[in-house]
């Protein structure tokens, strides 16, 4: 994600506030001796209030910056009603000038005792008038910019406090906690934009899923797919991965992005490893709830990416783009159902700590040499994970063939005719086939099958090819990724499958 400065901090608006005067006196020649005193002064507004008694609530009406206040008025005591303006709480901290006829340090020390800011004899000079009024009014100002911005940077805070709770509450259900935290701690990281760094990324998907969902009910499809998603979500962050997408059945995450670890491929190749092992238990919540079982292949990569904010400034996402992403769908989609394949990038990354059951080379689409990749069975290190050691397929040998028409395919597309062959061999999770025309290794297949008197058992039996027996004749040996309820039933039946 683009940036990586601190978060900004609110940008406080504060009220300008203009110098306000209250005079209090009863003499209204008082009152407009001190109006032209004050009438050149542009950034000074006069009021003026000859009755006492109605001094307060004209305060708070105009919210003085200073107030002017005779100590001698026939409606009331004016250190009274100095005890009233100290009471009231919109001129408890207003600056009060007390004006008085004569020089008296009793009278003058009672009116600081009870609140008063100031003392002058009446009529001053109007330069010290004006210094005064200006000297305690930008005091006063500054006070309330400082609480109104203290108050405004409370509130700042209290609605990213709200807008923080939201994205976490909102987002954290699709997005890895570092995601989250970077959109939370750094606001230039919403920007549009991407930054190209070394990522390893893991595509996986439950193999043989698309037929599998077209026998359930849509709301069963989606509990499948939940189940198994409750379960991988939690390994993914235990393993400090970004799942950057759920598509369809099928994750892909990333390690790399956008916290960048030093361990990042060994990390992705564990979490793969322990997200096999979990999918028992996701087959037997699955059994429990009279569904079938499923299998995951994942594939992994590890290569240059650009990673950052995709989209428009109405709706954008945080992802990862580029070849190598492309690549790792290729990788993913050479695996049968438990099945982890990793490119020779990852395999360099993590070093020698990787248990490789197999390894072959692949040429995918859009890659211009054939590549590496390596089937891995555990991990050793600090991780420490192993999958149990995968035994030989043991296949009986049918007496009596069974006839099959296999269609190769191309990314779940029919890529050619369908072609005659036999399957020779059998066993729950796969058979050797006899065809007429060589299919390559790793080539997935769909299979009409049908019994020894020719009649059909189904025609969506998915396979893919493990190994070349020969070329001429053709034989391979294919694994199943999804066998249909009638398959398996015509297999349990015949060979106790």
């Amino acid at each position: 994600m683009p940036g990586g400065g601190k978060p900004v901090s609110p940008t406080v608006e504060l009220t300008k506030h203009r110098i306000t005067v209250l005079l209090v006196d009863d003499q209204a020649i008082i009152g407009e001796a001190v109006r032209r005193m004050l009438m050149t002064e542009e950034d000074i507004d006069f009021h003026y209030c000859q009755d006492a008694t109605m001094a307060i609530k004209m305060a708070e009406g105009i919210s003085p910056t200073v107030i002017l206040q005779d100590l001698v008025m026939p409606e009331i005591d004016g250190l009274m009603l100095v005890r009233y303006f100290r009471a009231n709480k919109s001129t408890r901290e207003v600056p009060l000038i007390v004006l008085s006829g004569k020089e008296e340090p009793g009278t003058k020390a009672e009116a600081f005792a009870v609140g008063a800011n100031d003392y002058l004899v009446k009529l001053p000079d109007k330069l010290e008038v004006i210094a005064r009024i200006r000297h305690h009014s930008q005091g006063y100002i500054n006070l309330l910019e400082r609480n109104e911005a203290f108050k405004a940077l409370l509130e700042s805070q209290k609605q990213l406090e709200v807008r923080n709770r939201f994205i976490r509450e909102t987002f954290g259900r699709y997005l890895s906690d570092d995601v989250v935290d970077n959109i939370l701690e750094n606001p230039e990281g919403l920007r549009l934009g991407g930054e190209k760094r070394m990522a390893t990324i893991m595509m996986t998907d439950l193999r043989g899923f698309t037929a599998i969902s077209e026998r359930l009910a849509a709301e069963d499809v989606v509990r499948v797919i939940n189940n198994y998603l409750e379960v991988m979500i939690d390994i993914i962050i235990k393993y400090q991965g970004t799942i950057d997408e759920f598509i369809g059945d099928a994750i892909l995450v990333l390690f790399g992005a956008p916290i960048m670890r030093e361990d990042d491929a060994a990390r992705a190749v564990a979490c793969a490893i322990e997200m096999q092992m979990a999918m028992e238990a996701v087959n037997q919540r699955n059994r429990g709830a009279g569904y079938p079982d499923v299998a995951q292949g994942i594939g992994i990569n590890t290569g240059e990416v650009v990673v950052g904010n995709i989209g428009s400034e109405k709706r954008s996402k945080y992802g990862v783009v580029g070849r190598n992403v492309n690549l790792t769908s290729r990788i993913e989609s050479y695996t049968i159902g438990g099945q982890t394949l990793i490119s020779e990038s990852t395999l360099r990354a993590c070093g020698p700590i990787l248990r490789i059951d197999d390894h072959t080379q692949v040429m995918p689409k859009g890659v211009k040499e054939p590549i590496t990749i390596y089937e891995i069975g555990g991990i050793g290190g600090e991780h420490n994970l192993f999958l149990p050691e995968k035994a030989p397929m043991e296949m009986i040998e049918l007496r009596r063939p069974l006839t099959i028409r296999y269609t190769m395919l191309n990314e779940k597309d029919t890529q050619e005719a369908a072609h005659k062959g036999f399957f020779r061999k059998l066993a729950p999770e796969g058979a050797e086939i006899a065809g007429e025309t060589a299919v390559g290794r790793l080539t997935n297949i769909k299979i009409t099958l049908h019994d020894e008197e020719d009649f059909e058992i189904t025609t969506d039996l998915y396979a893919k090819v493990t190994r070349n027996v020969s070329a001429e004749p053709a034989v391979f040996v294919v694994v199943f990724t999804s066998i249909p309820p009638e398959a398996q039933s015509f297999f349990s039946y015949r060979y106790n499958f």
